[in-house]
């Protein structure tokens, strides 16, 4: 396998072994945005030097090196008609979980962990005939579910916009031509993911990330707007410092807070974002002492 030592200048040093999946599709960044310092086979010189890089140019450094991550993902094998889990089926519900956000090419389409496609999983899943440790699900059927059905859990704006509407949104956001505040500031309009999106946004890693944790059961959103407070009085500290790493990082911290906060008053951080946007996206107004104010 080989791995890719790469650099988001300003920003990061990091590891991956999928620099389009996980630089550009994750984190939204186009190819010209980072550059690969190295790529090597040797799992151990990269964890090694990244953690060197890190430290050298003043990023923050991993607290554990990458060769030393729990890394995850079930060897799953896939065939032309299915796909077989090494577990038996009373304990595959628990590695779907371990394995959210994993995703794999079958004959009819893409599929990916999320919650709601471990629904499916539980609810078709077969036994093998050879031995109780393994079993296995139907590609056609799990891919088919998929074209049909919203996977990520996501509670939609559609109940909010009419089709016309969220068809445009949709077009523009895979043509990378939306525009108006949409994408967050050094994302360059980031493809995200909604029911029509066959990838894993980091709006869904966070979520996945909160619900392991058990933030969406015990948590409360009076307590969450509380720590948003917390994150903007940190970020705006930063800035007024002339910090720009630690802004750039409170930056991410309040994204991360108002996506749990939304999930907690029973919304998507899709559907605030688009409704905000069709509130915003025909006003007019003039920049005064660098603030745009309305008309």
């Amino acid at each position: 396998m080989m791995y890719y030592l790469y650099h988001v200048p300003g920003v990061k040093i990091g590891v991956t072994t999928d620099l389009e999946d996980r630089i550009e599709r994750q984190q939204g960044y186009y190819s010209d945005e980072y550059e690969v310092i190295m790529s090597t086979t040797d799992i151990d010189l990269v964890s090694e030097k990244e953690r060197q890089l890190q430290k050298a140019l003043g990023y923050r450094v991993d607290m554990k090196p990458y060769n030393k991550l729990k890394c995850n993902k079930m060897k799953i094998n896939v065939t032309e008609m299915t796909t077989t889990f090494p577990c038996p089926v009373n304990k595959l519900k628990g590695r779907l979980i371990d394995n959210k956000g994993m995703s794999w090419e079958t004959e009819f389409g893409k599929v990916v962990i999320t919650l709601k496609s471990i629904e499916w999983i539980m609810q078709n899943v077969k036994q093998s005939q050879f031995t109780s440790e393994r079993c296995y699900v139907y590609n056609r059927a799990f891919a088919r579910w998929f074209d049909n059905n919203n996977a990520y859990d996501i509670k939609s704006a559609n109940t909010r916009l009419d089709n016309a509407k969220q068809m445009n949104i949709t077009e523009q956001r895979i043509n990378g031509t939306l525009t108006g505040g949409l994408a967050p500031t050094g994302v360059r309009q980031q493809k995200y993911c909604d029911d029509t999106c066959s990838e894993v946004s980091m709006f869904e890693l966070i979520r996945m990330w909160a619900d392991k944790r058990g933030l969406y059961d015990k948590g409360d959103p009076k307590t969450q707007a509380l720590k948003l407070v917390e994150e903007v009085g940190e970020t705006c500290r930063a800035i007024l410092k002339g910090n720009d790493m630690e802004a750039i990082d409170g930056i991410g911290d309040c994204v991360v807070v108002l996506t749990n906060l939304a999930e907690l008053l029973g919304e998507s951080i899709e559907g605030c974002i688009e409704q905000a946007y069709f509130e915003i996206k025909d006003r007019t107004g003039k920049m005064e002492n660098g603030t745009f104010k309305k008309d």
